[in-house]
């Protein structure tokens, strides 16, 4: 008798052959990265040096894409608080970008007045002027927008018209899993039946995550464009 979880006469072998690949990817991103990490602290090392630090990202970029791997930058302070940095939120320098976009980085995501996490009720919104600077020095280099929970539609769609490409949505995701299981348990349905199993208790978040995903696909355009 085969092993709860195992397979009789051992693992097919289209997956055992997915399984080396997934395996040997995992190693070569593991050791891509760390490559990367101890290049960028090379580069950060150089005591603020302006030509230390383009020649470390230059240096980055060189190794990513030997890689096959993209590189995404970022200039200016996108505001909030993400893996326990905080910025303060200021919109980056157009003339900067260009420099850092003159390196060869495959996205480019500059603060305009966007934040991580939630927005305050007093946000002033997305600078695009700012937006609309950055885009005439860097021509069709992917923008990104960090912090795309809460932005309004409008402002989403006019960023998308300015060249923005890319558009990260963490939080929002986040709060409709949040909302959805503490529903669940809210009414009491853990308590019912085999209600208290993870894949019950877990199954209403995931497909609040799942809408939340589609609302925002169809809001930026990216329907069939995978």
């Amino acid at each position: 008798m085969a092993k709860r979880g195992g397979f009789p006469g051992g693992m097919p072998g289209n997956m055992s052959n997915l399984m080396k690949q997934a395996q040997r990817m995992q190693r070569q991103m593991e050791e891509g990265k760390k490559e990367l990490e101890t290049k960028e602290f090379s580069a950060k090392a150089g005591g603020g040096a302006v030509e230390a630090t383009v020649n470390g990202k230059k240096e980055l970029v060189k190794i990513a894409h030997a890689m096959g791997l993209s590189l995404e930058a970022e200039v200016g302070s996108i505001g909030g608080e993400e893996d326990g940095v905080v910025g303060m939120g200021e919109c980056a320098d157009p003339k900067e970008c260009k420099a850092i976009a003159d390196l060869g980085v495959d996205f480019l995501a500059a603060g305009i007045g966007n934040i991580h996490g939630k927005y305050p009720a007093n946000w002033q919104g997305l600078s695009f002027e700012t937006l609309d600077a950055i885009q005439q020095l860097t021509g069709d280099l992917p923008l990104v927008l960090h912090g795309g929970t809460g932005i309004p539609a409008d402002m989403i769609k006019k960023a998308i018209s300015l060249g923005v490409a890319k558009i990260n949505v963490n939080t929002e995701c986040q709060l409709s899993f949040a909302a959805a299981t503490r529903k669940y348990i809210e009414e009491g349905k853990d308590n019912q039946g085999k209600g208290y199993d993870p894949r019950k208790l877990l199954a209403p978040g995931f497909e609040a995550i799942k809408a939340t995903v589609k609302e925002k696909m169809e809001l930026f355009g990216s329907i069939d464009k995978a």
